[in-house]
């Protein structure tokens, strides 16, 4: 089946700056840095990446906002509902971008199915947009992003990999690879689809392997039709407004429980919350919440005095609008009939204590702590609110190089601690510019106040040169693993010369 991009570009700053004419510039900031810029700024030279000093002093006229991804989505919600109402199977791939089956026979053809899709978007004031059909979902986004402002541009069956052969290794937008791509000699699709698929999985793994089979012209994903739910939100109106957050819990009680009343009514859960919480007729206060398995009316009520008591608002609350963001069948989340009833209790039990507790000390007082991609230890460690959805900075999956091997440490330092490591001699144990160590460790001590200890063994070193390009960020590292002749192993790390621990194998 072949594939319709929908794509609008720039749709961040779009999003965060509705009333800003077309032709002045703007940008939409994340981390000081410019996240996405419309092209009136790219002109001026503004460009992606840049530090917002820089982006001003390139464009001293540019307006800037900050990046709000719930305002970009519930945005790009318009434009999915416009779509739909030509061809129910959209997949939102994120804000601004859509794909969905190309409706050919139904309009007599792949182009005109693309300009009638067109003309819908053109009608919702989206006036550049930008569509592209291929046989997969990759080269069908990579033709949109070729397209001309409110055109197709229309890849023929059975020749997405010719057309994707002379782009370059940037479309792939995986920062690491390409990177590394690039310092090989592979500037473009072509010459990674050259390479062998044993040999690319080898050395970059599977998320190397994915991005093979992309540059071959051969997408494994799916498109995946969304769900749209239907109209189940909860509106609690309070006429006077009240200041008060627990007074508006108080009043919220009834809504809550009749909106999750609606949801089981239809077979569903609410796994993803959005409360919006209105002052004068003006939604001055919204967030999206998360939760590990779904909300109850109880959940609901806590999500929404939480939010008020973390938020300044500029008067009084009117109302308060519950929206179910993402929903779920419950029989994906319902205890199995033999066998676990005793660990879902208990897992219940815990997090009703665990919502106790942020009752007491505040929503963010409750971590939850995951695994996210990185060579360092404290690097992978991630910590997210309880009842969050985590969001990984860096994937676990794509490759690390210089990252040290499995098992991970069960102890890592929040901070770490200065070691020593010397050699026949006492010589201190270094590493050069190659990787090669200057003598063998022979003793050791994990901290400086400790006896010094014997080595047992040694592995290592797992030499790291870390944002090189940033003089100011910059660190070139080596990793060792270090046992003792007591039996305790610890991962340590020497810089310019200096050891420290950083972890502690149990």
């Amino acid at each position: 089946m072949r594939t319709l991009v929908v794509w609008c570009p720039d749709w961040p700053v779009r999003a965060a700056l509705p009333d800003l004419p077309r032709d002045e510039p703007g940008a939409v900031l994340e981390g000081g840095q410019v996240l996405a810029c419309n092209h009136a700024a790219r002109v001026e030279g503004v460009r992606r990446g840049m530090r917002r000093r820089d982006a001003q002093a390139r464009c001293p006229e540019l307006h800037l906002a900050d990046h709000r991804p719930d305002v970009e989505a519930r945005s790009f919600e318009e434009v999915l509902l416009g779509v739909e109402e030509l061809s129910p199977a959209v997949t939102p791939l994120r804000p601004g971008l859509c794909a969905l089956p190309v409706p050919a026979r139904f309009y007599g053809g792949e182009e005109q199915a693309a300009a009638v899709v067109a003309e819908r978007v053109v009608s919702l004031a989206v006036w550049d947009v930008r569509l592209g059909v291929a046989d997969t979902l990759f080269a069908a986004e990579q033709a949109a992003r070729r397209a001309a402002p409110q055109d197709v541009h229309v890849v023929e069956p059975g020749t997405d990999a010719a057309f994707l052969a002379p782009l370059p290794v940037e479309v792939l937008e995986s920062p690491d690879v390409v990177s590394l791509l690039r310092r090989m000699g592979l500037t473009t699709l072509a010459h990674l689809a050259a390479l062998r698929p044993s040999d690319v999985h080898t050395r970059f793994g599977a998320h190397g392997g994915l991005l093979h089979r992309l540059a071959s012209g051969q997408d494994p994903r799916l498109l995946a039709r969304r769900d749209v739910p239907p109209e189940l939100s909860g509106v609690l109106a309070l006429e006077p407004p009240v200041s008060s957050s627990e007074t508006v819990a108080f009043s919220l009680r009834s809504v809550a429980e009749r909106f999750v009343a609606r949801l089981a009514e239809r077979g569903v859960v609410c796994t993803a919350l959005g409360i919006e919480v209105e002052v004068d007729g003006v939604v001055a206060s919204t967030r999206r919440w998360a939760h590990p398995r779904w909300f109850g009316a109880v959940d609901v009520v806590n999500r929404v005095r939480w939010q008020l008591q973390g938020t300044v608002l500029p008067g009084p609350v009117g109302g308060v609008r519950l929206v179910p963001e993402t929903v779920a069948p419950v029989g994906e989340h319902a205890p199995v009939l033999f066998g676990a009833g005793t660990r879902a209790a208990d897992d219940e039990r815990v997090e009703r204590g665990i919502a106790r507790v942020q009752g007491l000390v505040g929503h963010d007082g409750v971590l939850a702590a995951q695994v996210q991609g990185g060579r360092a230890p404290a690097a992978r460690r991630l910590l997210t609110t309880w009842g969050e959805q985590a969001q990984p900075a860096r994937a676990v999956g794509a490759p690390w190089p210089g990252s040290v091997p499995p098992p991970a440490p069960a102890t890592v330092y929040a901070a770490p601690r200065p070691a020593q490591v010397v050699g026949p001699g006492d010589r201190v144990v270094g590493v050069d510019g190659r990787g090669a160590i200057s003598c063998e460790p022979v003793r050791f001590r994990a901290t400086g106040d400790e006896q010094w200890r014997p080595v047992a063994s040694w592995a290592g070193p797992w030499p790291v040169d870390e944002l090189w390009w940033d003089e100011a960020a910059a660190r070139r590292v080596a990793r060792f693993q270090v046992v003792g002749v007591d039996g305790t192993a610890w991962l340590m790390v020497v810089e310019n010369g200096t050891w420290w621990t950083e972890a502690r194998y149990d």
